[in-house]
Order: C-alpha cells, then sequence, then structure tokens
C-alpha cells in the first residue's frame, strides 16, 4: 500500500473528526441541545476506522481536549485547560475510543451496540457523585441520585450520538464504496 493512500485515509478521518467536533459549539447558542454532542460517535467513529491504534486515541481525544478549551472559553471567558473533572473525562472518552476499536464491520447493529455501551460507560462514570463536590451525598445513595438526575442529558447524547454515528459511520462507508484510497490495507486484500 502506498503513503499516498494512508496519508488520504488517514486526512479524511481527522477532517470528518473536527468537523464532527465543531458541532459541539452549537449547544453554546442552543441550550435545549446540551449534551447533543457528537463526542460519542467521534470516539467510536476514530477507534473504528484508524488502522493506527495510537492515532484514533490521539486524534480523538486532542480534538475533544481542543474543543473543551473553546467551548470553556465560550461559558467564562477564560481559557480553561484542565478543570476539576477533566481526568474522568478524557479517561471515559478513551475507553469509548476502545469500544470503537471492538467494531470490526460497521453495520447497524455494531455501531447501534456500541454506542449504548459507550453512552452507559459515559452515564456510570462521569455521574459519580465524588467527582464534582457537594451535590449529592457522596454515597451510593448520592450516586443513584446523580444517575437519576443525569437521564435528560444522557437522553440528548443518545440522540446525538444516533445522528452523529449515522453521520460519520454511514458517510465514510459510502466514501470507501466510491473511493477505494479510503479502504484499509486488509479491505483492499479482500
Amino acid at each position: 500500500m502506498s503513503l499516498q493512500k494512508i496519508n488520504t485515509r488517514t486526512i479524511v478521518l481527522i477532517l470528518m473528526i473536527v468537523a464532527a467536533a465543531a458541532m459541539r459549539l452549537v449547544s453554546y447558542e442552543y441550550k435545549f441541545l446540551s449534551n447533543f454532542t457528537p463526542v460519542g460517535a467521534i470516539a467510536l467513529f476514530g477507534g473504528a476506522y484508524f488502522t493506527d491504534k495510537w492515532k484514533s486515541y490521539a486524534v480523538v481525544l486532542i480534538t475533544l481536549f481542543t474543543s473543551d478549551i473553546l467551548i470553556n472559553y465560550l461559558y467564562t471567558s477564560k481559557w480553561v485547560l484542565w478543570y476539576g473533572g477533566s481526568f474522568w473525562v478524557y479517561l471515559t472518552f478513551a475507553i469509548m475510543v476502545f469500544v470503537g476499536t471492538l467494531i470490526k464491520k460497521a453495520d447497524v447493529a455494531n455501531v447501534t451496540a456500541a454506542s449504548i455501551v459507550s453512552i452507559a460507560i459515559h452515564w456510570l462514570i462521569i455521574d459519580m457523585p465524588w467527582l464534582y463536590g457537594t451535590l449529592y451525598p457522596h454515597n451510593l445513595t448520592g450516586y443513584g441520585q446523580s444517575l437519576v438526575a443525569a437521564i435528560p442529558f444522557e437522553k440528548n447524547m443518545i440522540l446525538g450520538d444516533m445522528v452523529f454515528c449515522a453521520i460519520l459511520f454511514g458517510g465514510f462507508e459510502l466514501a470507501k464504496n466510491k473511493y477505494t484510497i479510503l479502504r484499509s490495507p486488509k479491505e483492499l486484500a479482500v
């Protein structure tokens, strides 16, 4: 396989991820879209399609980190690079990328299953009350209260994942069918 094919595929994947990440900025203007974002879809997509797995983690995490800085600036007018829960947020994204690496065939059933798993991971990790202060008691009761309170946000994340997974996975699959340069070495060998 030529260097040209590898670079073209990688560039297209990166551009698709960056374009999807830009959609995160829409929720700033339209508050009802809170958590209707492409973050889960981006993580799954990167994990599923980069042939070099280190690229899937690097591109996804750097893109999400950069978009977080912009979003934090929009909300606070300050350049916030790291905040109290950052470690847990990026750990959750990294786990979502790993879930994406488990997608061997990008069909509706596999992407839907991976999306549900990644949303559950996000919900169970990000909503631990002991991560973010004193809004809920730091015990199992508080954890349960936090999980219940997060349901509307997770609902938006499910909808966002459905839409953005369809766009990213569907768009790339269509592009691969039309342009062989976007196919992985395994796909070309078949």
